[in-house]
């Protein structure tokens, strides 16, 4: 599993609850067939702070803006390498920047897991009725105010289902963007692993950590592939 996963990218910060009006899109597969009925969706959408996207993904995939603050994720870099005069897992300017390894031990204090998904299977093996949201690691411009520069650092970004819907949380967007439904999902994060620079995590509960439950029971894969 990569352990070198850190974000970056300095923005203008806003916290937030996002109200969001979108089509009833439950079980459509076209336009045609989509409820043109429009609702409001209240979401939490945590925007950028300067390098601390790994923090707004954590608080988004939850939606609780006071389930994780800054000075938990430092804390969990000092817990993980106690001795270093400069430690590995994140900024060394105290910006954030934090690496995989924290998000990880992050998601240990709410009883959860971070999956390590092999890009090398089929995202169809998914259960996602059983995964609480992803958290993708991806390039993405870096930005010093409104200006978008032309270097790409590594960036935490939380997807995650609300009422049917799947939406891309990206701390950089202004609002959430819409996906669509499961199959809008598959094809989204298909689109996004196809990078290599890209790498995925499925956030789960503990007992479907241990059970593999996030994986259909007739996927065709056998333990071993996932040790």
């Amino acid at each position: 599993m990569p352990t070198s996963l850190l974000c970056g990218g300095n923005s203008v910060v806003t916290t937030e609850q996002t109200t969001v009006r979108i089509k009833d899109i439950h079980n459509n597969h076209s336009e045609q067939n989509s409820t043109v009925q429009d609702y409001i969706m209240p979401i939490y959408h945590e925007k950028q702070k300067r390098e601390l996207c790994a923090l707004h993904a954590l608080n988004n995939v939850f939606q609780d803006g006071q389930a994780y603050n800054k000075q938990m994720l430092d804390d969990i870099c000092q817990s993980l390498a106690p001795s270093s005069m400069v430690n590995p897992h994140k900024s060394v300017l105290g910006l954030g920047n934090y690496d995989v390894n924290v998000i990880m031990a992050a998601l240990q204090l709410k009883d959860c897991e971070a999956v390590w998904w092999d890009k090398r299977k089929n995202l169809d093996i998914l259960n996602v009725d059983n995964i609480t949201g992803f958290i993708l690691n991806m390039p993405s411009p870096l930005q010093w105010g409104f200006v978008s520069l032309p270097i790409k650092r590594k960036h935490w970004v939380a997807v995650r289902e609300l009422d049917s819907v799947f939406y891309n949380l990206d701390s950089k967007f202004k609002n959430p963007e819409v996906i669509g439904d499961r199959e809008a999902l598959k094809s989204f994060l298909r689109a996004q692993t196809r990078a290599k620079e890209c790498e995925l995590l499925l956030v789960v509960t503990k007992d479907v950590a241990d059970r593999k439950s996030w994986k259909m029971d007739n996927s065709g894969f056998g333990e071993a592939s996932w040790n």
